[in-house]
């Protein structure tokens, strides 16, 4: 019976591979990523020449039922993310569909993930936080998007683009109100960083913002008058 295996990367550091991760990208013939000159790096470092199919925000919904085909073929595939755990603000969802739809057996290895590490350090409340992703560019979307969240406690994380986070930041601000942000860069790389403040001084920080970004923001904190 075909296997698909949903693979917890590394966001940065191979050192966070755990090993039974590796013992199944070791085993698995074929592996589905986002990009093959990442995933090719991974693959080296485990020492392995897997047939490379790719899964990304492009593939079409028939190459989809394509690839769970192909799948059917091999007794052990491993879906991987550029960066952390797949299935998670990416395409891996209707891949794991249309296996169970052909009665494939889908099983995950846990391991790292940028939303996890962040809500782990960034010392909010984090018992309840809802993922946002990637929000919208536009200043009227993002205000939608985030209407239900202005009064709520819940810890938001989301992504942004590095170029995007000033212009990003004023804008959360106007939705939200000013919380703490922590804005979680590069992580588990040599030039990590952990910026803490809040959002007004994000939207107003004079610096350029590089590398891969995970945002953190505080939930909605009522004044509590004895």
């Amino acid at each position: 019976m075909a296997e698909l295996w949903m693979v917890a990367g590394p966001i940065g550091n191979l050192g966070d591979l755990s090993p039974r991760a590796s013992e199944i990208l070791q085993a698995a013939s074929l592996w589905i990523v986002e990009d093959t000159r990442v995933s090719s790096r991974l693959a080296a470092h485990l020492a392995v020449k897997p047939i490379y199919k790719v899964l990304n925000d492009h593939t079409s919904p028939a190459r989809v039922q394509a690839l769970a085909d192909e799948i059917e073929s091999h007794e052990q595939a491993a879906l991987l993310t550029d960066a952390g755990t797949p299935g998670i603000s990416d395409p891996g969802a209707e891949l794991v569909q249309a296996c169970l739809e052909r009665d494939i057996r889908v099983d995950g290895i846990p391991g790292p993930s940028a939303v996890t590490f962040a809500l782990s350090v960034c010392g909010f409340y984090a018992q309840r936080f809802a993922f946002l992703g990637f929000l919208p560019r536009k200043a009227g979307d993002i205000q939608r998007t985030l209407a239900p969240f202005a009064e709520n406690s819940m810890t938001l994380v989301l992504f942004e683009s590095p170029h995007r986070l000033t212009k990003a930041a004023r804008m959360w601000a106007d939705a939200l109100g000013n919380r703490r942000v922590v804005v979680a860069r590069e992580l588990t790389k040599r030039h990590q960083e952990l910026w803490r403040g809040t959002l007004e001084e994000l939207a107003g920080a004079p610096r350029e913002w590089k590398g891969e970004i995970t945002v953190v923001i505080e939930g909605h904190r009522r004044l509590i008058v004895e």
